[in-house]
């Protein structure tokens, strides 16, 4: 049976929408082994489920909120987690689905995927982009994953840490992973704990400004304890001690390759073009900006996967024409992130070898709002901290503008069933999901604010102090964006604030180029636009987006490799960040994510536009995806088939 059958199964097991008996008789009748069935049996009864989100119904799969053990102190994602606290069932049926036998090494000949934003680098602890963490998915692995229900997956773990195992301790300040014995890198090195050590050396290196750096600051030490188990120590208690080594900023690095090539000496690394790693495939050829070709690693632990012998990953072009080679034409297997006009993708349905497909998700449209000034030259870099937006500084212009975007008009004009309106930027676990904010479009509210400011119509266009009311808005090159962007100006036109419409090449846009001024992280415009959302689902990796300390702003000191883009500092947001990276009480955590939602909405700091699902055009033969909004499509790659 595939996966997809076997997830099915478990399920209803652990939904109670089956008995034991009917379990074990499904079970016999699909052939499944008796380790199999003995985990399945034992996610009979559990309590543990899935809350619809506040948001959506439609990202009710993806929204468990991460919970804790009948007793526990600490807060541990779903999967870790079951009635009673005991967390092994439930982890045993999850790693049962997860790894079922594959179907042959190299016996699928090549999968051909189609990424319409290209990859530019390949050491995801040095990416910017989506793009740039998924084409690295299949060479390196952190220590456990999020499947599609937000539960963890062990990838190099030999099994998820939890109170009853031992692995958290009870005053989360430390995390204990035991490793799979007997992993090897590409090259033959063997992969041990110090690797894991290691690659907290090269994140937490000021000099490698490494662009994952701010999810690691709640670390104080790594500790081997012998060549399979290693231990992490906290600053001070941690409820998400997930959000180290796990997920897409995860990936774990071999210190036998990168000892050299750490600090200042990262950003040359050869290592960042052809990286070595543990997963099911190697890098042979990436030309940055345009391809990636994989074959598989000869040394990768599951003996019968990967399936598909080599790997063609293409980069490049647009969304409208990524789905029209995977729907229609079957030039590629898969297309990502079909970010296309809902009208399109349905005339594109039932019309060749592939099909739509839409996935719960958790990523929100939005437009950032550049706090500093972007036309300001201070040493040679602008939007720099400590010199004031003429403009977007005073809260009642930001406030007009998010009064100013019809949310409706672009749901369901653009995106139909594949996005809804939102005024949310953490739009999962659904505890940690606002019910506070709402929006509207106001258009008269709108020019009432910016009268009061003191921006006065002058003409077609506002201005004050001799300052117009001038705004670029930039995102990268999408045609369903450039309408978003068309929406926006309509609304601000009647607001009397002239919009100039700038689209970037994704490739440039989403790029680590510490040298290129077109992208996001320089943020060299008053207002640019691109989706984003949480890796965890105690989502601190996430919410560190706003953290205002002066390490974690992008700016030319550290390569423009920081998380806050908007370069905006609130005390009342830090303070309630700082609070969550320790909070243990459950019933506390999600007051402090929510006043961190609500504080970025009111003070409109960005303004969420779309909750979006993920969409993916797909071949009908293509088999084993298991999707998740949590981490990178190509997370569950090893398992992927195809049908004849």
């Amino acid at each position: 049976m595939d996966d997809q059958g076997l997830r099915n199964l478990y399920n209803q097991a652990i939904s109670g929408a089956l008995t034991r008996r009917q379990v074990l008789k499904r079970a016999a009748a699909l052939g499944l082994a008796a380790p199999t069935i003995a985990a399945l049996l034992a996610a009979c009864g559990s309590s543990t489920k899935t809350t619809p989100s506040a948001a959506s119904a439609s990202t009710s799969a993806s929204t468990a909120a991460p919970t804790t053990s009948t007793g526990a102190t600490t807060g541990t994602p779903a999967a870790t987690t079951a009635s009673g606290g005991t967390p092994a069932a439930t982890t045993a049926a999850t790693t049962a689905a997860t790894t079922a036998a594959g179907a042959g090494r190299g016996k699928g000949g090549q999968l051909k995927l189609l990424w319409w934003q290209a990859p530019t680098i390949l050491n995801s602890h040095l990416s910017q982009g989506t793009k740039d963490y998924d084409a690295t998915r299949p060479v390196l692995e952190p220590l456990a994953d999020f499947d599609p229900d937000g539960k963890m997956v062990p990838i190099l773990a030999a099994e998820i840490p939890s109170l009853d195992n031992g692995g958290v301790s009870k005053d989360g300040m430390s995390v204990t992973w035991k490793l799979k014995p007997k992993v090897t890198w590409s090259d033959g090195q063997p992969f041990t704990a110090d690797d894991v050590k290691f690659t907290y050396a090269f994140v937490n290196d000021p000099a490698t400004t490494a662009t994952t750096a701010g999810n690691y600051v709640t670390i104080a030490s790594v500790d081997v304890v012998d060549p399979t188990t290693v231990k992490i120590n906290f600053k001070k208690p941690t409820p998400g001690w997930f959000g180290v080594f796990c997920g897409d900023y995860g990936r774990i690095l071999p210190q036998h390759v990168l000892k050299d090539s750490i600090g200042a000496a990262a950003r040359n690394a050869p290592f960042n073009l052809k990286p070595i790693g543990t997963g099911p495939y190697k890098v042979d050829d990436f030309q940055a900006g345009d391809h990636v070709n994989y074959s598989i690693n000869d040394t990768y632990r599951e003996a019968d996967k990967p399936f598909f012998k080599t790997v063609y990953l293409k980069g490049g072009g647009d969304a409208t024409s990524a789905a029209r080679a995977a729907i229609q034409t079957g030039e590629v297997d898969f297309s990502w992130n079909l970010q296309v006009e809902w009208g399109v993708l349905q005339s594109m349905k039932g019309s060749g070898p592939g099909d739509v497909s839409i996935s719960p998700g958790l990523g929100v449209e939005r437009i950032l709002v550049n706090m500093t000034d972007p036309n300001k030259d201070v040493n040679g870099e602008k939007s720099h901290l400590g010199t004031p937006h003429p403009f977007q500084s005073d809260l009642r212009v930001r406030q007009a503008y998010a009064l100013g975007i019809q949310r409706d008009v672009m749901t369901t004009q653009l995106y139909g069933d594949t996005g809804v309106a939102t005024s949310n930027i953490l739009g999962g676990p659904a505890a940690f999901v606002s019910k506070n904010t709402s929006w509207k479009y106001d258009i008269v509210a709108a020019n009432k604010l910016l009268d009061d400011a003191g921006w006065a119509k002058s003409g077609s266009v506002r201005a004050k102090g001799g300052v117009q009311m001038n705004v670029t808005y930039q995102t990268s090159v999408n045609s369903l964006r450039q309408k978003e962007q068309e929406i926006v100006k309509q609304g601000f036109g009647q607001l009397g604030i002239n919009v100039t419409i700038k689209s970037i090449d994704a490739g440039v846009y989403f790029s680590s180029d510490a040298g290129n001024e077109q992208t996001a992280s320089h943020f060299y415009a008053d207002l640019e636009m691109f989706t984003n959302n949480p890796t965890v689902p105690y989502p601190l990796d996430y919410m560190v987006s706003w953290w205002g300390d002066p390490s974690n702003i992008d700016q030319k000191s550290n390569n423009w490799a920081g998380n806050n883009v908007e370069r905006w500092q609130n005390a009342d947001y830090d303070a309630a960040y700082t609070a969550a990276q320790t909070e243990l009480d459950p019933t506390k955590q999600a007051p402090l994510f929510i006043t961190m939602n609500d504080l970025v909405i009111n003070q409109v700091v960005e303004i969420p536009l779309v909750l979006r699902n993920g969409v993916s055009g797909v071949s009908k033969k293509l088999k084993n995806l298991n999707i998740s909004p949590w981490v990178s499509n190509l997370w569950n790659i090893a398992n992927w088939t195809m049908v004849s």
